[in-house]
């Protein structure tokens, strides 16, 4: 984790809604391998615990950091690193409550500066906003636009005081090797990928591309 951060820099990977758990944990290995830095738990369409736990488990062995989507006491039962936390979900200040000050927790911001400005408020650990390209997860998500993430960057700064590790910026949607270092000119911190990751023929050289956007950048 970059010293001046309180959450990874780098690639943040969100599971694809695979029920091949030995499948989806090699892909993670691959995108380990290849540069992955934190991996987001995610399943809309079930919630196999047997799934999530192994999940965890892995990215504990391979040194990712593991962040479990939407539950709070999931990401407590499980020992994840942290939680995610959409529109619909716990508030930052009951997750901090239940997990801890060590806990990573990280709110989805959509297009929405108010929404960012009360997720740092209540203490998350990033803000994260998209889609910023169009995206066959959610292909109705609101955009979020290259000058909201310039000024979520320089919103999470000005809250940082001298010495302290600040809140960083997560973008999702849409995001390719090929426009990510667009995104990490304007201030992000992390890029969430889910298909073009883990849909990629080779998981690991994805990830390698997308680690070197920030290398070369950042």
């Amino acid at each position: 984790m970059s010293s001046n951060l309180r959450f990874p820099k780098g690639l943040y990977g969100i599971t694809p809604e695979w029920d091949d758990t030995d499948h989806l944990l090699a892909a993670i290995t691959a995108a380990a391998q290849g540069g992955l830095q934190a991996l987001q738990w995610r399943r809309k369409n079930a919630s196999p615990a047997d799934q999530a736990r192994r999940v965890i488990q892995h990215c504990r062995a391979l040194g990712v950091v593991s962040i479990v989507n939407d539950t709070p006491e999931l990401a407590l039962e499980l020992g994840a690193d942290g939680v995610h936390l959409g529109r619909d979900d716990a508030s930052v200040a009951h997750a901090r409550a239940l997990l801890g000050p060590d806990a990573l927790i990280g709110c989805s911001c959509y297009n929405e500066p108010d929404r960012a400005r009360a997720a740092l408020d209540a203490g998350a650990d990033y803000i994260a906003f998209g889609a910023v390209y169009p995206s066959s997860v959610k292909p109705n998500a609101p955009r979020a636009s290259l000058e909201l993430i310039r000024q979520g960057a320089e919103l999470v700064r000005s809250r940082c005081l001298p010495g302290q590790a600040r809140a960083a910026i997560v973008t999702i949607g849409g995001l390719t090797p090929e426009n990510t270092p667009t995104v990490v000119q304007a201030g992000a911190d992390s890029a969430a990928v889910i298909t073009a990751l883990f849909n990629a023929p080779d998981i690991q050289a994805a990830a390698q591309r997308y680690a070197a956007c920030f290398q070369a950048l950042n």
